[in-house]
């Protein structure tokens, strides 16, 4: 990861710029501790703690708010792909230039996934959960597929997630021939085979990144969708509709019990739920933005997008095991003087270590330095 200065690219899209910052702010807010924070008492018990439990991961089988974050992220690089690409070639990079860069960044990124599993460990480990070693798988595939039409890349994404299905329903090994039950199903073999371990009761599983590829790739075709010569009118349409057929996809396949939602195997139709989301989520941020120019109230988002990788492994690894304690020691300090309760100490915490980290974000967006991979 070596810091550069970019140039604005004139096709550049505010909206993923917002979106990308959005998602990146809530992981932020995760990493300081304040979501975990807003469940604890005097708020549990009450209606709020329903909401703000929709920002903790379903332990099985349904679907939270916070399990769409993962799905948003890797949907997003997926977009950003094309506008990269076409940056690149207008540079004159050629293709092979850019290939070797692809399998490159897949390495680092698999390096630092890796990487954050040691710390969280604090020893050598080899395991491969997070959304980091997903991407180093899910990444190349779109970009090898991004030179082909859009039905050939729609329909690999559909086999990927056929394949993936398939081998849950039909594994003949005994003891993982369960499909939906945790800790049971072929992906816990496969992590078996993989790792040599099971994710501590957690259900995760690496394979995931078979079927969330379909993310990546649904984001390569929205973001050659936004790259098109049509009407925005015409995309944000595009956009909305193939989200609205990717929930009652997802959604109709759980209601039916034909497939469960569940997050932590990204099974069928979780991802085409949360994929719809993010198809959503995309088109809704277009025409707020580009199409509407409802653009001044973002730069508080772009602000953290603009270096996504770099602070996502900033708060899980500086923030986590040092800055957020660090911070503590002062903020609770200079604020028990005034008979705070535990709750208000924690949360004014958690609020001022993600003032400092989007601090850290905004000192690096104007010093135009941005971390790239």
């Amino acid at each position: 990861m070596i810091p550069e200065r970019p140039e604005q690219s004139s096709t550049r899209l505010l909206s993923l710029d917002f979106f990308r910052g959005l998602t990146m702010f809530l992981l932020v807010a995760e990493g300081t501790g304040l979501w975990f924070t807003l469940v604890q008492d005097p708020i549990r018990g009450t209606f709020l703690e329903q909401f703000f439990m929709q920002f903790e991961h379903h332990p099985w089988h349904g679907l939270h708010f916070w399990d769409l974050i993962q799905p948003f992220f890797m949907f997003i690089v997926g977009v950003a792909m094309p506008f990269s690409y076409q940056n690149r070639i207008s540079k004159g990079e050629s293709r092979n230039s850019i290939t070797r860069h692809i399998i490159q960044r897949s390495f680092i990124l698999l390096a630092f996934g890796v990487g954050l599993h040691c710390g969280y460990s604090k020893k050598l480990v080899w395991e491969l959960w997070n959304v980091l070693s997903q991407l180093a798988v899910t990444i190349p595939i779109a970009y090898f597929l991004m030179k082909y039409p859009f039905k050939v890349q729609l329909t690999v994404s559909l086999l990927l997630l056929l394949v993936s299905d398939l081998a849950y329903r039909y594994f003949p090994v005994e003891g993982f021939n369960q499909p939906w039950t945790i800790d049971k199903n072929f992906g816990s073999w496969m992590d078996l085979v993989l790792m040599g371990k099971l994710n501590n009761g957690g259900g995760w599983v690496a394979i995931n990144c078979i079927s969330t590829a379909a993310h990546t790739i649904w984001g390569v075709l929205a973001g050659q969708l936004l790259l098109k010569e049509v009407s925005r009118k015409c995309k944000f349409k595009t956009l909305i509709i193939a989200g609205a057929i990717a929930l009652v996809i997802g959604f109709g396949l759980d209601w039916t019990g034909i497939t469960p939602i569940i997050k932590r195997i990204a099974t069928s139709s979780f991802v085409f739920a949360s994929g719809g989301w993010a198809l959503i989520g995309l088109a809704l941020s277009y025409w707020l933005i580009d199409i509407k120019g409802y653009k001044n109230w973002i730069f508080v988002f772009t602000v953290v997008g603009t270096n996504s990788i770099f602070i996502y492994v900033f708060f899980n690894t500086v923030g986590g095991q040092w800055l957020n304690d660090f911070i503590a020691i002062f903020s609770k300090g200079m604020l028990r003087w005034t008979g705070a309760s535990d709750f208000i100490l924690n949360v004014f915490t958690c609020l001022v270590i993600l003032a400092a980290e989007w601090g850290l974000c905004y000192w690096l967006y104007k010093r135009k330095i941005f971390f790239r991979i």
